[in-house]
């Protein structure tokens, strides 16, 4: 399923670190702690990102992933907020942005058949109430919410 994207998508804002507030689980990130992912612009023109987390706590060793993006779908120009991502090889998948606040301080993306779900923030903590917005919204997209798992992001920030 396809989602609609967010209109006005900025990628220079979106560009810098995220940390991840809450994801579905993916065998990817299982058991990581403190994640975050950063973009930025490669020589190429393609957008770098960098996944990265701790295993088993926050504080335990570091992972990291590296991956490649490229912006929207040229077939689409109406799906601005929409990237195509890949961490293996020739293969990407679609990474849809459905929610970002205007400073670009927080956002909701989603991946192919709602089977990818996450809230980001500019912090390691977001408001409970922009929280629930997100949850939210994601919930009358037609994602499972239920599944959603509150990252931790220091050994001080249990959800």
């Amino acid at each position: 399923m396809e989602h609609d994207t967010i209109k006005n998508f900025d990628l220079k804002k979106y560009l810098g670190k995220w940390y991840e507030i809450a994801r579905f689980d993916y065998r990817f990130e299982k058991d990581l702690y403190a994640v975050t992912a950063e973009y930025s612009i490669r020589g190429d023109g393609k957008v770098r990102v960098v996944n990265s987390g701790h295993k088993g706590s926050p504080s335990g060793p570091l992972s990291e992933s590296e991956g490649k993006a490229k912006l929207g779908d040229p077939d689409n120009p109406e799906k601005p907020g929409y990237l195509k991502v890949s961490f293996f090889g020739p293969f990407y998948s679609p990474y849809y942005i459905l929610a970002v606040d205007p400073e670009y301080q927080y956002a909701l993306v989603g991946g192919k058949k709602q089977k990818y779900l996450w809230i980001l923030s500019r912090t390691p903590t977001l408001p409970q109430d922009v929280t629930q917005m997100l949850i939210d919204r994601a919930k009358q997209l037609g994602f499972e919410t239920s599944k959603l798992q509150f990252t931790q992001q220091s050994d001080r920030t249990i959800y």
